[in-house]
């Protein structure tokens, strides 16, 4: 058995039957879906970062969030998703417990570690947080929200959302400091000039 295969049928799986047989209702089965779409493909987080790049005071603070994002994308979406090539949940209940999850959203189509709307949504809100603490707040608290989704909802391991939430405040870091570092340099040209 290898290392994920063993994470998934001993902490994984566990806590996700945990979450369903616990915490599924009703309200919950409508208001996740919902949630889980600001992390679709980090577009509202691009949304935000763009916002923000377009208005002075903000900039520093948009770039520092699109950095982030950019470095999540790059690592964990292009390297990390194919290279570990970890199913979904759900598709690991079928093929080794003949198990069927109904799944209250469409099926993703990629792998599934680590989750691609947790990074993203850490990346960006702990960006944010960095920067701005007033705006930072709501959205780390958003972040939590969707990278709970992403469990309830059945489509994520709580193993591949932990990394992804360290990994994203990983970035959100490195992000600011490469923006730093980038003002501190073109400051330091232009009194050269």
């Amino acid at each position: 058995m290898d290392i994920m295969s063993f994470l998934a049928e001993n902490f994984d799986l566990p806590i996700l039957d945990w979450i369903a047989e616990h915490l599924y209702c009703g309200f919950l089965d409508v208001i996740m879906p919902i949630i889980t779409l600001f992390g679709d493909a980090g577009i509202f987080w691009i949304a935000c970062a763009v916002v923000l790049v377009c208005i002075p005071k903000y900039r520093k603070t948009g770039l520092s969030m699109g950095a982030a994002l950019l470095l999540g994308v790059i690592i964990c979406n292009a390297t990390l998703k194919p290279l570990v090539g970890r199913i979904r949940p759900y598709d690991y209940q079928l093929t080794h417990f003949g198990k069927t999850i109904e799944l209250l959203i469409a099926k993703p189509t990629d792998f599934s570690f680590p989750s691609g709307h947790t990074i993203a949504s850490f990346e960006a809100s702990v960006a944010l947080l960095i920067h701005n603490k007033k705006m930072g707040i709501p959205a780390v608290i958003l972040a939590f929200l969707i990278a709970f989704s992403r469990l309830y909802l059945y489509v994520h391991y709580p193993t591949d959302v932990l990394f992804a939430m360290v990994a994203g405040i990983g970035f959100a870091f490195l992000g600011s400091w490469m923006v730093k570092k980038g003002y501190e340099i073109y400051d330091a040209k232009k009194a050269l000039r």
